[in-house]
C-alpha cells in the first residue's frame, strides 16, 4: 500500500488524519512543521504528502516551494482550514497539485485515494 508523509502542527488534527489513513491501510509518516517536512521528503520516497499550509517554523507553502524549487516531482495536497478560493489558489501557486479544507469530511479516504 502506499506511503503517505503528514505534515501538520496540531497534534488533535494529526492523530485523527494518521489514525484514519491507517485503517484505510496506508502507511503514515508524520512532521510537525514544514521544515521537518522537507528534511523527510527529500531523503525517503512518499507516494503522497499531505501538508498543512500553515504551521510554525516553516509553512506548508514555504515547504512546498522549495521542494519544488529542489526538483521534487510528487504528488503534494496542501491541508487548509481556509475554503476562500485565493487561499486555494496560493497553495496552487506555491506547488501543491490540489487541496483538501479541513475539517476533512467523510469523503477523505476518497480523495487521498484518488491521488495515489
Amino acid at each position: 500500500m502506499a506511503t503517505i508523509l503528514l505534515v501538520d502542527d496540531d497534534d488533535d488534527i494529526r492523530e485523527l488524519v494518521i489514525l484514519r489513513l491507517e485503517i484505510a491501510g496506508y502507511d503514515v509518516d508524520f512532521a510537525v512543521n514544514g521544515k521537518i517536512g522537507m528534511d523527510k521528503a527529500l531523503k525517503q520516497s512518499y507516494d503522497l504528502i499531505l501538508m498543512d499550509m500553515h504551521m510554525p517554523v516553516m509553512d506548508g507553502h514555504e515547504s512546498i516551494r522549495q521542494l519544488r524549487q529542489m526538483g521534487y516531482t510528487g504528488k503534494i495536497v496542501g491541508l487548509t482550514a481556509s475554503a476562500m478560493v485565493n487561499d486555494t489558489q496560493k497553495a496552487i501557486i506555491s506547488g501543491c497539485d490540489d487541496v483538501i479544507c479541513k475539517p476533512i469530511t467523510e469523503e477523505f479516504e476518497e480523495q487521498v485515494a484518488s491521488y495515489l
